[in-house]
């Protein structure tokens, strides 16, 4: 899309960085390994900032190289990165990346994308440590973050950061729901941005009137107050009235033992609006077979929430920081449904 400009002050990143020095318990005494690109915030700000304000050092690799990331960290005592650094020091032979190897390292950080509890999982069984999730945005820095001591759930990023308020509210009505209801992020607090560039209408639009910013993701609270991600406002798919979280889905795809990987978008219908398509990379050794991984989702999954569509590719496409990129995706599958004839009588998804 058209690039924005997000003006963030000293004041929002100084916050941040002291907030986060403080929270995830930063010292003189620790030394990051930073293999980010620094042209982004997480690299910039969230990992070097963070570590100006605690005074401690940094290890600068030039790029994220597992094997040279595995022969660092016995000289590092903290690790941050996106969820394929995770993955790909998994993909090492045990013998090059072990509890020895990270027997040094204080905590290990992911954001910039969703940690598959696959990776979170593994990653404990190998070292003994479980990564610390967290989630933020270049117009908010960090907002919300798993706890250094306390329980790290997979698949939550944690609660709000202090002097942070965050709220989950109708997408619609802009009304606060209840703990459990899934809807639209809201975050107030003095690490949120002034405004978009030399673009008014749009720094409206983005803010509530009690200052509220609107953050475009979708989530909600579980029953013990941690926030977690359903997915982005424009990733959400509306099919035959009924709204689907891709992210409910992927997770079902990714436990089943024939799938690494997989990213659910939706795709015009001629009955329903939109219909699910998801791209699935195979688990290595694995032949899946779309009616077979189909039928497996029916038993988890509402029927309106099971793809149509399960095409198998190779490997999803990545921007620099790891993310799954869903607008490549959904090019592909523009006219997945384009031979569909609507039957004149239009049937409702089975929402059970």
């Amino acid at each position: 899309g058209k690039p924005k400009g997000a003006l963030l002050t000293h004041r929002n990143l100084e916050s941040n960085a002291r907030t986060l020095a403080a929270l995830w318990r930063f010292s003189p005494d620790d030394i990051l390994l930073h293999a980010l690109p620094i042209f982004h915030v997480h690299g910039l700000f969230t990992a070097s900032f963070t570590m100006l304000a605690a005074r401690a050092a940094m290890i600068f690799a030039p790029k994220f190289d597992a094997a040279a990331a595995a022969g660092m960290l016995p000289r590092a005592t903290a690790m941050m990165g996106v969820p394929t650094y995770y993955s790909r020091l998994l993909a090492l032979p045990e013998s090059d990346f072990n509890r020895g190897v990270a027997a040094g390292v204080r905590v290990f950080i992911s954001g910039s994308a969703p940690l598959s509890a696959e990776v979170h999982s593994e990653f404990e069984r190998r070292t003994g440590h479980r990564i610390l999730e967290r989630y933020g945005m270049s117009e908010a820095g960090m907002m919300a973050s798993n706890p250094v001591d306390g329980e790290r759930r997979p698949g939550a990023v944690g609660f709000p950061l202090p002097g942070v308020e965050l709220r989950i509210t109708d997408e619609k009505t802009g009304a606060e729901l209840p703990r459990g209801r899934a809807g639209m992020i809201e975050a107030r607090g003095p690490n949120i941005f002034k405004g978009y560039w030399g673009m008014p209408e749009k720094t409206r639009a983005a803010f509530r009137g009690d200052g509220f910013f609107v953050t475009g993701d979708l989530g909600r609270f579980d029953e013990d107050g941690y926030l977690r991600i359903v997915g982005r406002e424009s990733d959400m798919i509306v099919t035959g009235g009924l709204n689907l979280y891709p992210s409910e889905v992927e997770a079902a795809m990714n436990a089943m033992p024939e799938i690494s990987e997989s990213a659910v978008v939706g795709a015009p219908h001629p009955d329903f609006g939109e219909g699910a398509v998801a791209f699935a990379a195979a688990a290595p050794g694995a032949a899946p077979v779309e009616s077979e991984i189909i039928a497996g989702l029916r038993k988890v999954l509402a029927n309106f929430k099971t793809p149509k569509r399960i095409v198998f590719v190779d490997a999803l496409p990545r921007n620099a920081m790891g993310k799954i990129q869903k607008n490549i995706l959904r090019e592909r599958c523009r006219d997945a449904f384009a031979a569909d004839r609507a039957d004149g009588k239009r049937q409702e998804p089975d929402a059970r």
